[in-house]
């Protein structure tokens, strides 16, 4: 990111700029100009057409799960890949959860992009931009990018625009507050590694203030009331991981206020209500045995220090986790794309944007149109890892037979359409248990396991699918030295 580095360097701690900082400024961009001419205040900058004599160029917006394994697939020798994402990693939600506690270490769960796909560091052609997407332009294959700023003192962010290709929205969903008031001000979303970082500062905080002196009994026990809304695999798995951290860990380093400490579980419906009957009954059992309390309600309020439930019943708490699903986000609201049910991006069975020529889309972003006759598929990451493996070789084939640029690839069979085959569920319910579900559906038959033999399936399983060998030795040495000296409780 030679721009981005060159604007830092010489931006102005005040918005107006003088003429000589201005020019400074668009010299250091003039590379990326999409215009011959020499560039004035008003242009944009950016990444221009590419040549005939060029490689095409694929933009993929998003680092998650879709993008990230898309990106992995693509060939480097076909394609220029530039990927446009507020950060520069992937998450490895799976294990997220068990940073919050400390049983693995934040990095152990972030695989950065550059590792992922190297000519993205390397290839000429080839860029990571640390932005978000805030336009698409269909008709001249553009998309409209923004820089990340953080705080008051960053530089003011720089708008710049990206010709395309072939152009990939990967850009994810975000989690569902169905408007009740006070969730985003109030809880905590665990989606992100800020968002762990961000529940486990706020856990050990609580566990230090409820040890001062003076602070009532009531207090404490409010202090120390870890609520989680939503009885998915997420929360369930959270719920776990916070309940075997009191046990093991609380009970034993912050003794004078482990009594106080309860996990509150708020489910409207049932937990785990796509798992086997068998099996949620027995998550409900193990979670009941590690302390954790099962409220069946719905959350109607959130306020600073309690949420109000449908009954008219209030829980107080000191931490707050909210994990009830997602959905689509303001900027794929935002797109004038035709829409699936549910509101994500509508796709056709080769995952294409049928309205729009070289727009794909992938990921919890995107759903089957009504017109294909596909049901909208789940937001799970084997559903995201498996269309970006697909789209991958998708795009790979159309290079290869000469359809990489823009508008060539009209005439080209795609081959076979994308089919989803679910490949079953898992979830750890704490103290060395853990479901695993291999039925394709609810309704069919397959194999289905709870207890210590299905916690080693789902350690090995997801150790397996974590991205590089790198993390995988983070993950392990993480596991050891947890089992031996205890989880980290330093609050950093």
């Amino acid at each position: 990111m030679f721009w981005c580095r060159n604007f830092i360097k010489i931006s102005t701690a005040t918005k107006a700029k003088s003429p000589i900082t201005t020019n400074l400024i668009l010299t250091s961009l003039s590379h990326f100009s999409t215009a011959n001419q020499p560039p004035v205040a008003a242009q944009a900058s950016g990444l221009g057409p590419t040549k005939a004599d060029e490689k095409p160029r694929v933009v993929v917006l998003g680092s998650g799960w879709a993008g990230s394994r898309l990106m992995k697939g693509l060939d480097p020798k076909l394609y220029d890949i530039v990927c446009v994402s507020p950060r520069n990693h992937m998450v490895f939600t799976p294990l997220l959860a068990s940073t919050c506690v400390g049983t693995l270490e934040f990095r152990s769960v972030a695989e950065p992009i550059s590792r992922i796909q190297p000519s993205i560091s390397s290839a000429p052609g080839s860029y990571f931009f640390l932005a978000n997407c805030t336009a698409v332009n269909t008709e001249s294959h553009e998309v409209h990018c923004e820089t990340v700023t953080e705080g008051d003192q960053t530089s003011e962010a720089w708008k710049f625009k990206i010709s395309y290709d072939k152009l990939v929205i990967a850009s994810g969903a975000q989690a569902s507050t169905f408007g009740i008031h006070g969730v985003k001000e109030h809880a905590v979303f665990l989606r992100e590694v800020h968002h762990a970082q961000a529940i486990r500062r706020k856990l050990l905080l609580n566990l230090m203030l409820s040890d001062v002196p003076g602070i009532s009994e009531e207090e404490k026990r409010r202090l120390l009331h870890c609520v989680v809304v939503g009885g998915g695999p997420t929360g369930v798995e959270f719920s776990g991981e916070l309940s075997d951290f009191i046990r093991s860990d609380v009970h034993q380093r912050y003794t004078h206020v482990k009594d106080y400490i309860h996990v509150t579980l708020i489910e409207a419906n049932d937990i785990l209500s796509s798992f086997d009957d068998r099996l949620r009954h027995y998550a409900i059992k193990q979670l009941t045995k590690s302390g954790v309390r099962l409220v069946r309600g719905t959350v109607k309020d959130v306020r600073p220090e309690n949420v109000t439930l449908s009954d008219g019943s209030e829980v107080p708490y000191g931490l707050l986790v909210w994990s009830t699903g997602v959905g689509p986000s303001p900027f794929v609201n935002s797109l004038r794309l035709p829409k699936s049910p549910g509101g994500r991006i509508g796709i056709d069975e080769w995952l294409r944007v049928p309205t729009a020529q070289d727009v794909f889309s992938i990921g919890d972003c995107s759903g089957f149109l009504e017109s294909t006759g596909k049901p909208v598929l789940p937001a799970l990451a084997q559903v995201a890892e498996r269309q970006g493996k697909y789209l991958a070789d998708l795009l790979n084939k159309i290079g290869k037979e000469g359809g990489g640029h823009a508008n060539r690839a009209k005439a080209l069979d795609f081959g076979d359409p994308f089919e989803y085959k679910h490949l079953g569920s898992m979830a750890t319910v704490g103290r060395f248990k853990a479901l695993v579900d291999l039925r394709q559906s609810k309704e069919a038959k397959g194999v289905s396991l709870a207890g210590f033999f299905s916690w080693f399936i789902w350690r090995s399983a997801y150790l397996t699918r974590v991205v590089s060998w790198r993390n995988r030795f983070y993950v392990v040495i993480n596991w050891l030295t947890t089992s031996v000296f205890g989880r980290d409780i330093s609050r950093l």
